[in-house]
């Protein structure tokens, strides 16, 4: 017998000792593998769900100039703005993907996109139909249907009455003081601040008179070590972003009309053969008011009786040439 076969013959013994152990080991991987990979997909499953909420508020953007459709939106931080248009929601199709500003999207927040407020930006949205408003956070850019000007959640659509509806008629109104939190939150959560370093040079500290006891000659006033003219970047802890309140409020309701607006004129002649090009497509009207000192003539088509009727009539003057029509709600 070789010397080969002898060292074979030896350790059999050995390798049927070792083998039940290394079956241990490999299920105790394979389980540990399992857990892990579905570890992982109940958290992709959670993440494209959504969830009850979308997690902290994303980075604070405004953005370029952008063009969709051949129409250029310029977007701004305007803590003025306030208008009346035409509202309409989204949901299902986007849940679970990324808005504008980098959040997860979820329906069932209260949240909104327009076309040119900054993200976060907090505003309040009124349905002129039944008096109805809330609060909603800004964090993604549309609507880029024509004669829309904010896009709600899910949610911001059941609460304000025109989930089943799918538009409305609504004001929105900014809201200052939340959009100015909202974008400091958000800056702070983003990246680190520059600080002014700490002054190297040893304080000098003197004890306090014991209590009872004389006071005596106060310590001489020695100027404070100036800091270092270095700096250095200390992370800071995020601020937190306002709660904004989820109460509907309910308010009185006025009559209100949906017009398609041609185009405003400071010439009374422009806009008498504006009115000779569409009075065809429905009731046209001339209205002055003034502006800048100044008398403005708006050419407009209504008013009429709902958003559906509006968006054909709307949809007749875009084709007939005047781009820049559009629907307003007064």
């Amino acid at each position: 017998m070789t010397a080969m076969s002898l060292d074979t013959q030896e350790n059999r013994p050995l390798r049927r000792r070792l083998r039940p152990l290394v079956l241990v080991l490999v299920c105790c991987f394979g389980l540990a593998a399992c857990a892990e990979t579905e570890f992982l997909v109940h958290t992709a499953k959670q993440l494209k769900d959504g969830g009850e909420s979308s997690g902290p508020i994303g980075r604070y953007k405004v953005g370029s100039p952008y063009q969709i459709k051949g129409q250029w939106y310029y977007p701004a931080e305007n803590y003025e703005y306030t208008e009346t248009g035409i509202a309409s929601w989204y949901g299902p199709n986007f849940h679970g993907k990324k808005t504008a500003n980098g959040e997860i999207y979820n329906q069932n927040d209260l949240t909104a996109a327009h076309r040119t407020l900054p993200m976060p930006s907090a505003v309040r949205v009124t349905n002129l139909e039944n008096g109805r408003s809330i609060v909603l956070r800004i964090n993604d850019r549309g609507p880029f249907a024509r004669g829309r000007i904010i896009d709600v959640s899910r949610r911001g659509a059941q609460l304000l009455g025109f989930e089943r509806n799918g538009t409305a008629k609504v004001r929105v109104n900014i809201m200052v003081d939340e959009s100015r939190q909202l974008k400091v939150a958000a800056l702070n959560g983003e990246r680190q601040v520059q600080v002014a370093a700490s002054p190297r040079e040893a304080v000098v500290s003197q004890p306090l008179p014991a209590s009872g006891s004389p006071a005596g000659n106060p310590p001489a006033q020695t100027e404070p070590p100036k800091p270092s003219r270095e700096a250095r970047t200390e992370s800071l802890p995020p601020a937190r972003a306002p709660v904004l309140t989820k109460e509907v409020d309910v308010l009185p309701v006025s009559p209100t009309g949906i017009y398609v607006q041609a185009g405003a004129f400071s010439n009374l002649e422009n806009a008498l053969r504006m009115r000779d090009r569409l009075y065809t497509m429905g009731p046209t009207q001339i209205s002055r008011f003034a502006a800048a000192g100044s008398e403005i003539y708006r050419v407009r088509i209504g008013p009429l009786d709902n958003v559906k009727i509006a968006d054909v009539t709307l949809n007749q003057v875009v084709d007939a040439g005047v781009s820049e029509a559009q629907l307003v709600v007064e």
